[in-house]
């Protein structure tokens, strides 16, 4: 039963309404960047937690110093885990052109794993600061040094199981490593993008570029009238004053990287690759050819040619990717700056195309007599 209501006297104030309380302005700034941060800041952790996940390697890095060809150059031995104290046949990695260090900005480590779970090691070493006064010969013994240090003083490596593995450029020094060092020599050869021939393949890569940015054959002809003019200049030890001073000089080309190309531009791999056939620890070194189906710096099929001509016979092996460049990065990726970005954070093994660091990890476990990769 419902209470009567008690009339209110007329002229009697009626009791004012408890006004609403308001949230103090602080306190709803501090909710709102609260709802905001948190999903941010877990988000953030997610992103960071993958990130390390991504970048944590199944090997052991050790930094070293190694004295090569007049430097004491920083470097980095990798080495498998959980696989006992050693001996492990060794990876030397000869880097390609340009100022490089150890572990090439990360770019490295992909293959450092791949090869651990073969049960190698592998060693980088920093490019010196003068890299560009050197010469391929330079670079060679650079390398020859690297095997003798870790053959010498490396109890964890096996001395008579030494390879290479080199990029672009390191296909004028790896041929000269075999040909020239002594006993117990290098094991075997891995040649990612290499050429044979400087002259042949700077040629190959203007007429590539060209054909790729859609030049007409006027352009593409004025282009090879500047390239036979600079070669020209290189031929009769023109100054870096003459090349500038010189119609088409790239105004980009410093003095240092001149000094270089003069030094250089004669590279031929030709007698290095024929003296290969009889060197090596066990006789003609295998060799596990590699390359980018399109790759704009070096032609593949006649690297392949010529390989096939001067190696002895059964020991090349040839590996084309197709969806690749010459850096064996996969084409869509690295024509695009943010996507090669994201991937090189997120995830560096998917920089490369299908197959390629396992068909690396392969041919050393099924190398002659090797057991290395076996369990």
């Amino acid at each position: 039963m419902t209470e009567p209501r008690t009339p209110r006297t007329p002229g009697t104030p009626r009791t004012p309404a408890l006004p609403r309380r308001r949230t103090p302005r602080g306190v709803r700034v501090r909710r709102v960047l609260l709802a905001v941060l948190l999903p941010l800041l877990a988000t953030a952790l997610l992103l960071t937690g993958v990130v390390l996940w991504q970048h944590s390697y199944d090997l052991h890095e050790e930094r070293v110093t190694v004295p090569a060809a007049g430097h004491d150059l920083p470097g980095v031995l990798a080495t498998p885990v959980g696989r006992g104290p050693g001996p492990f046949p060794l990876v030397v990695f000869v880097h390609g052109d340009g100022e490089v260090d150890a572990t090439h900005d990360g770019f490295y480590r992909p293959y450092w794993e791949a090869f651990a779970r073969a049960g190698y090691a592998s060693l980088s070493l920093d490019k010196p600061a003068d890299w560009l006064g050197q010469t391929m010969d330079d670079r060679a013994r650079e390398t020859i040094d690297a095997l003798a240090w870790a053959a010498r003083t490396r109890p964890e490596i096996d001395a008579t199981r030494i390879g290479l593995w080199g990029a672009s450029q390191a296909g004028w020094v790896m041929p000269k490593v075999v040909a020239q060092a002594p006993d117990p020599g290098v094991r075997f050869v891995i040649a990612v993008g290499t050429a044979v021939n400087w002259e042949r393949q700077g040629e190959y890569h203007l007429r590539a570029v060209l054909r790729a940015d859609g030049a007409g054959g006027e352009r593409t002809a004025a282009a090879l009238r500047t390239r036979e003019a600079t070669l020209a200049l290189l031929r009769r030890g023109a100054t870096y004053e003459e090349y500038r001073a010189s119609p088409g000089a790239d105004p980009e080309l410093t003095a240092d990287r001149w000094t270089f190309i003069s030094r250089n531009h004669t590279a031929d791999a030709t007698a290095d690759l024929r003296a290969m056939r009889d060197k090596g620890a066990t006789g003609a070194v295998p060799v596990l050819l590699i390359s980018g189906a399109d790759d704009l710096n070096v032609d593949g099929a006649e690297t392949e040619a010529v390989y096939r001509s001067l190696l002895a016979p059964g020991t090349l092996t040839v590996r084309r990717y197709p969806g690749a460049t010459h850096a064996l990065l996969r084409t869509p990726v690295e024509r695009s700056s943010w996507r090669l970005t994201l991937t090189a954070v997120f995830a560096p093994r998917a920089l490369f195309p299908p197959g390629l660091l396992a068909d690396q990890r392969r041919f050393l476990e099924e190398l002659p007599g090797e057991r290395a990769g076996a369990g």
